[in-house]
């Protein structure tokens, strides 16, 4: 399989096999107008197995809670066909409208214009809070 390089956009490299249409689905990007490589289950010295986003002439992406899905991911900034920056993800201390509340009672639950936060409360054991109810949620 041959997957060209790209002169700008980014490229989100070692993300664990199976976790990329998430990713895709996160960042929001329209298939239909953005040239988009999806590379799955490549081989990976370094995993084993991992998936490969590309993004031609796309910059301007959130990455911030990226890291929720895999914090051992990197993003990697291309311009004029050179890595200009390259972004080793983490865990987020806090989300916003990407993890959402199971606890009923939550007041995000009845009031849809809510938003869902959450904050890091034990990075090793990948746990987060609802900042209204205290639920804890594990990833």
């Amino acid at each position: 399989m041959e997957v060209n390089s790209i002169g700008k956009g980014i490229v989100i490299d070692h993300i664990r096999a199976g976790q990329g249409l998430k990713v895709l689905s996160y960042l929001g990007v329209d298939t239909s107008k953005d040239t988009v490589a999806l590379i799955m289950n490549a081989t990976s010295a370094k995993h084993g197995r991992k998936d490969i986003i590309k993004i031609e002439n796309l910059t301007d992406v959130d990455i911030a809670a990226l890291g929720l899905f895999d914090h051992s991911a990197t993003v990697n900034v291309i311009e004029n066909g050179r890595i200009r920056q390259k972004i080793h993800l983490s865990l987020p201390e806090t989300v916003k409208d990407v993890i959402k509340c199971r606890n009923p009672r939550c007041v995000t639950s009845v009031e849809p214009s809510i938003p869902h936060i959450f904050h890091l409360v034990d990075a090793e054991r990948e746990e987060y809070r609802c900042e209204y109810c205290d639920e804890i949620v594990r990833l």
